[in-house]
């Protein structure tokens, strides 16, 4: 049934001019005439007063107040328009419930966005904090009275130097982060060669390697250039971090590799796993957000500024890749993500006629 003003006005008129005839009926000596007179009269007054008292005391503000809710919502919650024959009551019901889920969501988002805030003002603050703190004490040592000594000069400047490299690559790790996800950093997308660049990192990473007695090794199993298209520096510093790490947390002795596999056909899978100490179950799934340090005790020692995963995630996730995980924790780890195969090279690295294999 219809249900507005109009309808409402027919039945309740309809319903007085019945009752004002029926009435009359038990009036003796009335004729047809004057009943159907009556009832015509109370019909008509009826349905007018009835009409204008709902009009514009209570439909007109109903849909007042409907219209003020779509413009809130505006179209993305799905108002359709004007439903005649649904109860207006009800529409407006469940129009200010879908209203006040959908502020409730927004609260609940704005909660975790305000929780987000303030753990990563925590986090910048403590990462800051110990950078700046020992290059002051140096310096405020030096100023008491050690500056007259050549060698603590010497010790205590290297030091502060340190530790001022140390709050400058976390600068610049977090405005990495920021452009990147502002869009301020655009990738620049190219043909190059994966295993020529991995094998130019383990050249860079050669001496750290040996330093720390790790093995590097890169799959052989490619012959010849793979063709990746995606953007080469970043991709360099995804895989620069990668490796790195898989040195940084592999004992003595043990082994870091590359390895690649070709993916339905259209996809190179570039993997760096390693035999070190592996990461807890418990710890995979935050490893990838910002400051998380799985080893929160030796992490500091180890140099790094907990980024370093976070900006490999989002430097893949703008090149519509993910990196993934496996790790079994004292057995090792393997990190791995899928690049859109190529077919020619546009960038040439230089030396690459002279490359060498790495067994």
């Amino acid at each position: 049934m219809q249900f507005n003003s109009r309808a409402i006005a027919l039945l309740l008129a309809f319903c007085i001019g019945a009752i004002t005839t029926a009435f009359l009926y038990l009036v003796p000596s009335i004729t047809k005439t004057a009943i159907v007179i009556a009832f015509l009269l109370s019909f008509s007054s009826s349905y007018i007063l009835v009409r204008l008292v709902l009009e514009f005391l209570f439909f007109r503000q109903i849909e007042t107040i409907y219209d003020s809710l779509k413009r809130i919502r505006d179209s993305e919650i799905m108002l359709k328009g004007r439903f005649s024959s649904v109860n207006p009551l009800k529409r407006i019901n469940k129009e200010i419930s879908n209203f006040a889920l959908s502020k409730e969501k927004e609260i609940e988002e704005l909660k975790e966005r305000e929780n987000f805030r303030r753990e990563f003002i925590a986090d910048v603050s403590h990462e800051l904090k110990t950078p700046i703190f020992s290059a002051q004490g140096f310096v405020h040592t030096l100023l008491d009275g050690a500056i007259n000594d050549k060698e603590v000069r010497k010790k205590f400047l290297k030091k502060a130097a340190r530790s001022l490299d140390a709050l400058d690559l976390l600068v610049q790790d977090i405005l990495t982060i920021s452009q990147i996800e502002s869009g301020e950093i655009k990738m620049h997308f190219e043909n190059f060669d994966m295993r020529g660049m991995c094998r130019e990192i383990l050249d860079q990473l050669e001496d750290k390697a040996e330093k720390k007695g790790v093995e590097l090794k890169m799959s052989k199993k490619y012959k010849e250039p793979i063709i990746v298209r995606g953007d080469y520096r970043r991709i360099y510093q995804v895989m620069l971090n990668l490796i790195s790490n898989a040195i940084k947390y592999t004992k003595k002795d043990g082994l870091a590799k590359i390895s690649f596999k070709e993916i339905e056909g259209s996809k190179i899978r570039i993997t760096v796993s390693d035999n070190g100490r592996g990461i807890p179950e418990s710890d995979i799934s935050r490893i990838f957000e910002r400051f998380y340090r799985v080893d929160k005790s030796r992490s500091r020692e180890k140099g790094g500024t907990g980024l370093g995963l976070s900006i490999v995630k989002h430097i893949l996730e703008s090149h519509n890749s993910e990196i993934m995980v496996e790790s079994e924790y004292k057995v090792g780890s393997q990190f791995y993500f899928d690049l859109n195969k190529a077919t020619f090279i546009d960038k040439v690295e230089e030396g690459l006629e002279e490359e060498e294999d790495y067994a």
